[in-house]
C-alpha cells in the first residue's frame, strides 16, 4: 500500500445509482408481460436472453433495451403486438434519462483523495451513456482517467494498468461487484474493495468467500480514507 499510485473506482453503484433503476424498469416490463407468463418466469428469460446477448451488445442500457425487445417475442412466440414494443423502447429511452444520484459519501471521499492519489474511473457499459452520466454527476473533475471497458477480466484489467504506465501493486480498485471489481484484480496482484451496494444484478453475484491480502470490504465508500491513512 505505500507503494500505491492508481485508484480506480467503478462507476455504476459506486460512485452513483444504477441497478435500481434496472430493477424498476424490469418490473414495468413483467407487467407489461403478464398475460404471457408470470413475472418470475419473464424475469428468468429476460436474464437469459441478456446473458446469450452479452457478447453481441455487450454491457449497457441499449442492450437492455434489445434484449427486452427479444425476450418479448420470444415470450409471446413472436405474437407481441407493436404497441408492447414501443412501450419497451419508451421504457429504454427513460431509463437512459434517469437522473444522476450520487451514493453517500462519494464526493466527500473523491475529494479527500484528489491530489494524493491518480484517480480514474474503470468502470464497464455503453461508452456514451457511461460519459453522460460521468459529465452529469459533476464529478469529472476529480479524474485523471476514464476508461469505459467492454469487460472486466484479468485482461482488462492488465491493458488498463499498461497504459496508466505503473504496476499491478500500485493499483487500488474500489467497486460494489466482487465478480468485475475485486477478483480479476486480485488475481493480477493489484489491491482491491468491495463496497456493497444493496441490490446487484445476478450475472454479478459470486458464491464464494474471498480471503486475499489485498482484499478488504467496507460498508460505505468514505471508509476507504481510514485504510489509505
Amino acid at each position: 500500500m505505500k507503494n500505491l499510485k492508481v485508484i480506480a473506482f467503478d462507476a455504476d453503484d459506486t460512485l452513483f445509482i444504477n441497478e435500481t433503476y434496472f430493477d424498476e424498469t424490469e418490473k414495468k416490463f413483467c407487467a407489461l408481460m403478464e398475460d404471457y407468463l408470470s413475472h418470475q418466469g419473464i424475469s428468468q428469460q429476460l436474464f437469459k436472453v441478456e446473458i446469450d446477448n452479452l457478447k453481441i451488445y455487450g454491457y449497457g442500457i441499449k442492450g437492455y433495451i434489445l434484449s427486452m425487445i427479444e425476450a418479448a417475442m420470444t415470450i409471446s412466440n413472436n405474437t407481441i403486438p407493436i404497441e408492447i414494443i414501443e412501450k419497451i423502447i419508451q421504457y429504454g429511452k427513460e431509463l437512459l434519462e434517469k437522473p444522476i444520484v450520487l451514493l453517500e459519501g462519494v464526493e466527500e471521499t473523491l475529494a479527500a483523495l484528489h491530489g494524493k492519489y491518480k484517480l480514474v474511473v474503470a468502470t464497464k457499459g455503453d461508452l456514451l451513456d457511461q460519459r453522460r452520466k460521468l459529465h452529469d454527476s459533476g464529478l469529472g473533475h476529480y479524474f485523471h482517467h476514464i476508461e469505459v471497458m467492454s469487460d472486466k477480466q484479468e485482461v482488462d484489467y492488465s491493458d488498463l494498468i499498461r497504459r496508466l504506465e505503473i504496476q499491478p501493486e500500485e493499483f487500488f480498485m474500489i467497486g460494489n461487484s466482487l465478480k468485475s471489481d475485486v477478483l480479476p484484480v486480485l488475481a493480477i496482484g493489484g489491491h482491491a474493495v468491495h463496497i456493497p451496494f444493496h441490490t446487484t444484478w445476478a450475472h454479478e453475484k459470486i458464491d464464494h468467500k474471498i480471503e486475499h491480502v489485498n482484499f478488504r470490504a467496507y460498508e460505505k465508500i468514505s471508509d476507504v480514507l481510514i485504510r489509505l491513512k
